[in-house]
């Protein structure tokens, strides 16, 4: 049913529950399609004006049509309360353990995704709005902060090992953005002011998603799902899964952010 729905290839462990919910969704959808559809056409034909030449100002005596009004109420009821609010809960209610998951920030703006990484120490270091500049200092991080000096930061690029939890707290230097992750299941509105987090369990590495894919140059892709701009087409980052060794080779490849004894900030 999914590959019939034409869903994007499912690569977390926990975006099968909104498989499934998106999947009995449409069955209902579809039998209400076949039955609406089916009961306009009876209609068409039992009261057409060849057989009720006269008006018949009684019309229909009998409630089938609540039955089936109120049965297709209890369903919908069902679908809310009984898999979506569920769904939510679990995704929303308690995330893992940090201690247990790779914890990043992702700040989002006009037109690009910035991502910080914590690095060795595991905390993350301060950011001050006062500090932002646009071309050297995107997310104002203070150099004179010790728990940045080994702080990670990139742009457009995301890496997270597979197997492990991700926990992403989304933020907005400017307007309403929204983080998108179709093969994750994941889409979280960023709103200005609030730093909200969300997470998920990435289960098939780049590579093997090439593999499946059979394109050994796609990508998972971060997609802005909600419109912010003139250059709202233009905001596209990419996510790498890879394995934990692929990982912790990656962050020391890309070196801390500050790169020097002088305050100067690196070019990441």
């Amino acid at each position: 049913m999914e590959s019939l729905l034409g869903l994007p290839l499912l690569a977390s462990a926990n975006g099968g529950e909104v498989d499934r919910l998106i999947v009995i969704t449409h069955w209902l959808m579809a039998v209400l399609f076949i039955g609406w559809g089916a009961f306009f056409i009876f209609t068409l034909v039992r009261f057409r004006a060849g057989r009720n030449p006269r008006a018949d100002y009684h019309g229909i005596t009998n409630h089938y049509n609540t039955y089936v009004e109120t049965a297709v109420a209890v369903v919908e009821t069902i679908l809310l309360v009984g898999f979506a609010l569920p769904i939510w809960g679990a995704a929303k209610g308690e995330p893992p353990a940090e201690a247990d998951a790779t914890v990043v920030r992702l700040v989002a703006e006009q037109f690009a995704w910035n991502i910080h990484y914590p690095g060795p120490d595991g905390i993350f270091g301060r950011t001050a709005a006062e500090l932002v500049d646009a071309q050297t200092n995107p997310l104002g991080l203070d150099s004179s902060d010790p728990n940045a000096t080994d702080d990670i930061l990139t742009i457009n690029q995301l890496h997270l090992p597979v197997d492990k939890p991700a926990i992403i707290y989304l933020s907005s230097k400017d307007v309403l953005h929204s983080f998108g992750l179709p093969e994750m299941r994941v889409k979280q509105d960023i709103i200005p002011g609030l730093n909200i987090p969300t997470w998920f369990v990435p289960v098939l590495t780049t590579a093997e998603y090439r593999s499946i894919k059979g394109d050994p140059a796609i990508n998972y892709e971060i997609a802005c799902a909600q419109l912010c701009g003139l250059g709202h087409y233009r905001m596209r980052g990419f996510m790498t899964i890879e394995t934990q060794a692929e990982f912790e080779a990656w962050l020391v490849d890309q070196g801390p952010f500050l790169i020097d004894d002088d305050d100067e900030w690196g070019d990441w």
